[in-house]
């Protein structure tokens, strides 16, 4: 049974692909070799599941493992340079700026749930609704919900069905849940802004369930619109607040 390590470090991802590339090269993971699901191994190293995702998404693209979507993650036959090597093909994203990162997210999430729309299955609809519901539930409390938020738009973009695009934004999961924090804590000054929010992301679920594309495209441009405007109000107000500290 391979043992694997709690996580303690800021770079969470690079400390499990180097635990699973050490038990490859001591022999306690071999070729063909089931991992653990992203769950089990996220509660086994305490750290977060798309901490997990994130790794297991680049050992893959390293060929260092093989994804079965509805089987799991498997070790593939590699060779000593595949473990050696530095995962330098990686896409890191170093910037923090939000409306780099909206612009970003525009681009991605607007096409993909469109086909999400399309595509959707029984279980995507449940994992939406169930992310939805734990939004809704945090609005009621008086909660941020940035965490019910992330998995939402990730629901959202599993239900596209593309695995390519499931790897770019797993990449990015982190400065996205960090966005969605920050952007709610400013935003929840606004009064009626929590349900604002909870309500465009009811209207994109329910264009998904419809199967209508188009609409889904509409209320997923519309919402992150509305983020980028309420952003751009906040930085000018605290530009303007800056500058009559110094005058």
């Amino acid at each position: 049974m391979a043992v694997f390590k709690p996580v303690k470090t800021k770079k969470v991802y690079e400390e499990i692909i180097e635990q699973v590339k050490l038990l490859i090269t001591e022999g306690q993971l071999q070729p063909g070799d089931k991992l653990l699901s992203e769950r089990e191994l996220a509660e086994k190293l305490d750290v977060s599941r798309a901490s997990v995702r994130e790794a297991f998404s680049a050992l893959e693209m390293a060929g260092i493992i093989k994804i079965k979507p509805g089987e799991g993650s498997f070790v593939r036959q590699v060779s000593f340079n595949n473990l050696i090597e530095p995962l330098s093909f990686m896409l890191q994203l170093e910037t923090d700026d939000m409306f780099e990162l909206l612009e970003v997210r525009k681009v991605l999430e607007v096409a993909a749930v469109g086909m999400a729309a399309q595509r959707a299955t029984e279980q995507d609809i449940e994992a939406m609704g169930k992310a939805l519901q734990a939004m809704h539930q945090d609005v009621l409390r008086g909660d941020l919900g940035d965490v019910a938020d992330a998995e939402f738009h990730y629901s959202v973009m599993h239900a596209a069905h593309n695995s390519i695009l499931n790897r770019v934004m797993n990449t990015i999961h982190d400065l996205m849940l960090s966005n969605m924090r920050n952007s709610r804590q400013r935003m929840f000054n606004s009064p009626g802004m929590p349900q604002i929010l909870l309500g465009m992301h009811q209207n994109i679920y329910q264009a998904i369930c419809d199967g209508d594309a188009k609409m889904a495209r509409h209320y997923m441009q519309q919402h992150l619109s509305l983020i980028a405007k309420e952003m751009s109000k906040y930085r000018t107000r605290a530009f303007r607040s800056q500058s009559n500290i110094h005058q």
